[in-house]
């Protein structure tokens, strides 16, 4: 089997739209049937906090670009550009106008998983960076994204590929959780010295 990997246009792999059009800040509505996801609401390892996200209503005529479990959600503004995939969104979800929403064309073809994980390498981010325009705020325009390169091996390899990332992303949360339990041990140490009380580390 050959497991060399082609390159292919990003624009011709998914397709890439804005978020949600709204108008100024999204309005909080109490029980609203809407969740909106944000920059906020991106995780750092990875997903989306649902539990954080924004519920509203939505006006207009126009049928909203839902989101659906297996789409990405590409943040294109800042230092740092990256996708995460979208797990289980609310039956009723949309991404805000300051996130790209992709959904893969052909998911025989290239994994969602895989695409969130390959955005985040050097030779893409590279491209990004080149990519990236604007005065105050550097951002990546649709176009731009489109016109990314995308390396693409065959699905058993992006399986491989994305099951790595998976375990490396869970590695990566247990031991920022040991550093910073240790971390906070060390701190109530520091607090009972100061205080002049007795410790006792046996």
């Amino acid at each position: 089997m050959n497991d060399a990997a082609y390159k292919m246009k990003l624009g011709d792999l998914a397709h890439i739209r804005a978020g949600h059009p709204f108008r100024g800040a999204v309005e909080s509505v109490a029980k609203g049937a809407v969740a909106v996801a944000q920059m906020k609401d991106i995780l750092p390892g990875g997903g989306v906090d649902w539990s954080s996200a924004v519920r509203t209503e939505l006006v207009g005529r126009k049928e909203p670009d839902w989101l659906i479990g297996g789409d990405l959600l590409f943040v294109s503004r800042g230092s740092r550009y990256f996708a995460v995939c979208v797990d289980s969104p609310p039956a009723l979800a949309v991404c805000g106008p300051h996130l790209f929403h992709l959904t893969v064309k052909a998911r025989d073809l290239l994994m969602p998983e895989f695409l969130a994980w390959v955005v985040g390498q050097s030779p893409v981010q590279r491209q990004l960076q080149q990519a990236a325009s604007g005065s105050l705020q550097l951002s990546v325009t649709r176009q731009a994204l489109e016109a990314l390169e995308i390396p693409l091996p065959p699905l058993a390899t992006q399986r491989v590929v994305a099951d790595l990332a998976t375990a490396a992303a869970r590695e990566r949360a247990v031991l920022t959780a040991l550093i910073r339990n240790r971390e906070q041990q060390l701190e109530a140490l520091a607090s009972a010295l100061a205080s002049g009380q007795s410790i006792n580390l046996t």
